[in-house]
């Protein structure tokens, strides 16, 4: 009888937190699946291991089905566009880029891929959680922990913990309690490595040509086939 009315208890204090992480995810994939075009302004950290390797910024545009650009201004200029069949990396330096197809080049466990397309988070994450260890950018966020499907048994190869322990690939998200807009994702893998992306002034469906959507070939530039390189593949 005792061991009844506990369990009773715990799943009567359980049950408010997992509402409300589930109405948390539903506005978020509402809020982004209205609009056919998205733009917004962001910043990348890539960390390893705790140390800062490279931080960069510039503007993104998503565009369904499946097309996305992304405009690398600071430090340096340089392209990611995924055109619905074919990703492309240029850097303009380099007088080189590098063409491979979009299917073997795009990370699809990340929710950046899911701005192109469809946005259901349930189709990456095994489970979502309130992120309650993590401290938001900004007081009041909501911080959600997405456990990557595919990632639950995966543990760092470098760690001495146990496999209930170590760590695995997984999400970050902070919304915005009130219009539910994404402010900061965090890909965390592994490895070790951290990826983190800060957006801000999201526009919904903005005047943008499909041309931006096109890569061209500028004069003089060599197309290289093949992969992209490890940073590119695991940011996009």
């Amino acid at each position: 009888m005792t061991s009844r009315f506990g369990a009773a208890i715990t799943c009567l204090l359980l049950t408010p937190s997992l509402v409300d992480t589930s109405n948390h995810v539903k506005r978020l994939e509402a809020r982004y699946r209205v609009a056919r075009t998205l733009q917004v302004t962001f910043f990348e950290r890539y960390s390893e291991n705790g140390h800062v390797v490279r931080t960069e910024a510039g503007v993104a545009y998503f565009r369904r089905p499946g097309k996305m650009r992304w405009d690398y201004e600071s430090p340096e200029k340089n392209l990611f566009l995924v055109d619905g069949k074919t990703a492309w990396f240029y850097v303009p330096g380099d007088h080189t880029v590098t063409r491979v197809p979009a299917k073997q080049s795009t990370d699809w466990r990340t929710p950046l891929a899911l701005l192109a397309g469809e946005m259901k988070l349930s189709r990456i994450c095994a489970r979502v959680d309130f992120a309650t260890a993590e401290k938001p950018d900004k007081d009041g966020d909501v911080v959600l922990s997405c456990t990557l499907k595919g990632s639950e048994n995966t543990a760092d190869p470098r760690s001495k913990n146990d496999g209930a322990h170590a760590r695995r690939d997984s999400l970050i998200l902070e919304v915005t309690p009130d219009s539910s807009e994404l402010v900061r994702i965090v890909v965390r893998e592994a490895g070790g490595v951290d990826i983190e992306f800060k957006f801000k002034d999201w526009q919904f469906d903005p005047a943008i040509p499909d041309s931006l959507f096109r890569f061209e070939v500028p004069p003089g530039v060599a197309i290289v086939n093949g992969e992209l390189p490890p940073e590119s593949k695991s940011l996009n």
